[in-house]
């Protein structure tokens, strides 16, 4: 498959469940130990959306190529950390990824912006992720918008022959 050109993105969406096989596709192609804990997917390849994983549960950017033709740039899994009643007012980016053929051009700033305002929506009062510590291109792009380290779980993971330090970041939206 040739590498498409990127002439412009489209409002973000939330996933549909026709998405499934695209966004499989881009968060195998996207897989890197740089921000992936779980091994590499190995056919066959489980369905991108369960039971765990519904579509609504993703915010997608689609870029519009050179030739015209609409495709997803990038995706964002934006949920409850929990399930309890008294961690509701918090959402939390479990995931994040762009085509290597959109990197560079806004998608990833653009979802991240697209998931402060959709936790608004859904009434939360913070914003919530985690990032590996030596993704510092990440760690960078969420400080720049509005994210602050607010705890590390140091050598958490062992990754690609080293300890990885586990990087908790948060926001408030309330302001």
């Amino acid at each position: 498959m040739s590498t498409p050109r990127f002439r412009s993105l489209r409002p973000v969406r939330h996933a549909v469940p026709g998405d499934g096989t695209a966004l499989g596709e881009l968060d195998r192609a996207a897989w890197s130990t740089l921000h992936s804990v779980q091994p590499r997917p190995q056919p066959p390849y489980e369905p991108f959306f369960d039971d765990r994983h519904p579509p609504g549960d993703f915010l997608v950017a689609d870029a519009v190529t050179g030739t015209g033709e609409v495709r997803p740039a990038g995706y964002l899994r934006l949920a409850r950390p929990t399930p309890l009643a008294c961690n509701a007012h918090v959402r939390q980016i479990q995931g994040l990824a762009v085509a290597d053929w959109a990197r560079r051009r806004g998608v990833a700033r653009t979802l991240l912006r697209a998931s402060v305002a959709e936790a608004r929506r859904l009434g939360a009062g913070r914003l919530t992720l985690r990032v590996l510590g030596h993704n510092t291109a990440a760690r960078a792009l969420y400080a720049a918008e509005g994210f602050a380290v607010e705890g590390v779980l140091p050598g958490e993971f062992f990754l690609g022959g080293r300890y990885v330090d586990d990087v908790l970041m948060g926001r408030s939206l309330t302001a």
